[in-house]
């Protein structure tokens, strides 16, 4: 999830999110651009063999080659939750930190970033196998309980008070808007999934006050359990295939 603020919803999400539910009908056209966009300056879609469209155009485009939904992909290395293949796509993916899979099209979308325009290149996209909703919900809270635990005996009051201060507050989650279609549990999954890797994201910016490479070591341990439950979390909460029925 390069490029994005950490605890903002991805451009990955959003677009699976609002695009899935431009494809069934439930949000227009305008509130599609704003929602994708959202404080970019554009979006774009890029074949390499069709040259660049708009982001309506190329959606549309994706729609009458049978698109059904988008879905979102946040691998990272060895962990690549979310990609089915083939081999460039997942390359492409995972430098990104994000893709979208176009169901029922073979496509995937790679977002490629110029300062405040973001190009989503088109590649081929395998199926793809993806958590449920209650296994990433599950996972997620064991990984939240496992690192605070872990953290709490590693003194991160000691070394990064704001740490601290988030795994005492994790009521206090982003508040994410979301179209009709994305079930509530999804919303809260997302929400609690953008936590959990701001959290990480937050105390792996630096070594704070380790004092040793065992320490530093141990910190990583703890902290990277929960970057990866928040990422397979926001794949689960940003893949309509997994969604519970409304």
């Amino acid at each position: 999830m390069h490029d994005e603020p950490a605890e903002s919803l991805p451009a990955a999400a959003r677009l699976a999110w609002w695009g899935t539910a431009w494809l069934r009908g439930t949000v227009v056209t305008d509130l599609l651009v704003d929602a994708v966009i959202g404080g970019d300056a554009t979006h774009t879609v890029a074949d390499p063999f069709q040259g660049t469209d708009t982001l309506v155009g190329g959606l549309a485009r994706l729609r009458a080659e049978g698109a059904t939904s988008f879905g979102a992909a946040f691998p990272a290395e060895g962990d690549p939750v979310g990609l089915g293949g083939p081999a460039p796509f997942n390359a492409a993916a995972l430098e990104a930190g994000s893709a979208v899979v176009v169901g029922g099209a073979g496509l995937g979308l790679v977002p490629q970033r110029t300062g405040a325009a973001v190009a989503w290149v088109l590649h081929p996209a395998g199926r793809r196998q993806l958590p449920d909703v209650g296994e990433a919900d599950r996972g997620l809270r064991a990984a939240l309980l496992e690192s605070a635990s872990a953290l709490a005996a590693l003194d991160v009051a000691r070394w990064n008070p704001e740490v601290a201060d988030r795994l005492m507050n994790l009521r206090h989650r982003p508040v994410l808007a979301a179209p009709d279609g994305v079930p509530a549990r999804c919303v809260d999954l997302a929400a609690r999934g953008l936590q959990a890797t701001g959290i990480a994201a937050l105390a792996l910016e630096d070594d704070g006050g380790a004092v040793s490479a065992y320490e530093m070591t141990a910190r990583r341990e703890a902290l990277l359990p929960l970057e990866r439950a928040g990422r397979r979390a926001l794949v689960a909460a940003c893949s309509p295939e997994v969604w519970p029925p409304a």
